[in-house]
């Protein structure tokens, strides 16, 4: 990336760049074609104990592991996971590199190659996904730009859509050119800490039809003991 007032913005703090990147548009080329979306939900991840932002709903909240290393930085990336074996998702990779953080793009209205995103969304399924679904959630976003866990780390590139004046493939990211209207609130399914109104760092746009609905985490049962149980 080679674009010093994006890589300044993304060298902040996650949950100052978050509700900035409300608006813009981000996409990416493979070689079936091109994804974009406009960013319409987002959430704010920090670092483990002992860093300036600690945060103890963010994967880096036990140090780096090889499967965390992209949120380490340098900004610019990506960091993409698969979760519940089934979803992958994507971050936007924020700090300077070394300090861990990123922001979760959790949904977005798809406004560009919406045709090859509905036929990744809809593959498999007995029905059609309406064009408000087709980005909304985390894993529904990834799946509709064909983000998998091979991406992850990848570049940004800044400034250009996709096509003949972007990259032939890969990831871009431009911002909008005002601030969009935002609210915000806890993170979805955050369990502990991390998921309560002491972490507001989840930023949609309000009234936007393809935003998520929050849910609060799932209570988790321990096997053997009665629903409710301390976990200690």
């Amino acid at each position: 990336m080679e674009h010093p007032a994006l890589l300044r913005l993304l060298a902040r703090p996650a949950p100052e760049v978050a509700p900035r990147l409300l608006g813009g548009l981000f996409g990416h080329r493979t070689a079936e074609g091109a994804v974009v979306v406009r960013i319409t939900e987002v959430e704010a991840y920090g670092g483990p104990p002992g860093t300036d932002l600690p945060d103890p709903g963010a994967h880096t909240w036990r140090g780096r592991t090889a499967r965390n290393a992209s949120m380490f930085g340098p900004p610019g990336h990506v960091y993409v996971y698969f979760t519940y074996g089934m979803h992958h998702a994507v971050n936007l990779v924020c700090r300077p590199d070394g300090v861990p953080g990123g922001c979760l793009i959790r949904a977005g209205e798809v406004v560009e190659g919406t045709g090859l995103a509905r036929s990744r969304r809809e593959a498999g399924r007995s029905g059609p996904v309406p064009d408000a679904a087709l980005a909304r959630g985390p894993g529904n976003l990834a799946k509709a730009m064909g983000i998998v866990l091979a991406h992850d780390g990848a570049p940004l590139a800044a400034g250009e859509r996709p096509g003949a004046h972007g990259p032939a493939h890969g990831f871009f990211l431009r911002l909008p050119e005002r601030p969009e209207p935002s609210a915000h609130g806890p993170r979805t399914g955050v369990s502990g800490p991390g998921g309560t109104p002491e972490y507001p760092w989840r930023w949609w746009v309000p009234g936007e039809p393809t935003v998520s609905p929050y849910r609060p985490a799932a209570a988790r049962r321990r096997r053997g003991r009665p629903p409710g149980g301390d976990d200690g």
